[in-house]
């Protein structure tokens, strides 16, 4: 699947809910504004402060914590297309416009550099410079 981080690292948030449904995640979540979450810097560190275990989670940002793991080990192949759209465009964006938000949550995530390496290539292809 292409793009497997960066489709999970942080902001299924705003795509996926905890509980699968058949082989893929639920889509209970594909209509959030994913533009309203990046204009808003109060709550995109909601969502960061919910994933490094800082602050209450909302309903979605459990939902990504439970699936997270899983999701970065299987490369998203349970994300729908519209999962991986979102993704990338919340990667994009934190990577030139939020690298201190994104160097925190790939400490939690990734602190030995496995999925940064392995996914590293894909992400350049991208046009998104880890």
């Amino acid at each position: 699947m292409k793009l497997a981080l960066v489709c999970c690292v942080i902001f299924l948030v705003a795509l996926a809910s905890a509980r699968p449904e058949g082989d893929k995640y639920t889509t209970k979540y594909d209509n959030i504004d994913l533009d309203n979450i990046i204009k808003s810097d109060r709550l995109l560190r909601s969502y960061v402060d919910c994933l490094l275990n800082r602050k209450t989670c909302t309903k979605e940002g459990e939902a990504l914590k439970e699936i997270l793991p899983d999701a970065l080990k299987t490369k998203c192949e349970k994300c729908s297309e519209k999962q991986k759209s979102g993704a990338k465009k919340l990667i994009r964006f934190m990577l030139k416009e939020r690298r201190n938000m994104w160097d925190e949550l790939e400490a939690v995530y990734d602190p030995e550099g496995i999925y940064r390496k392995t996914y590293e290539k894909e992400l350049k292809e991208e046009g998104i410079e880890v």
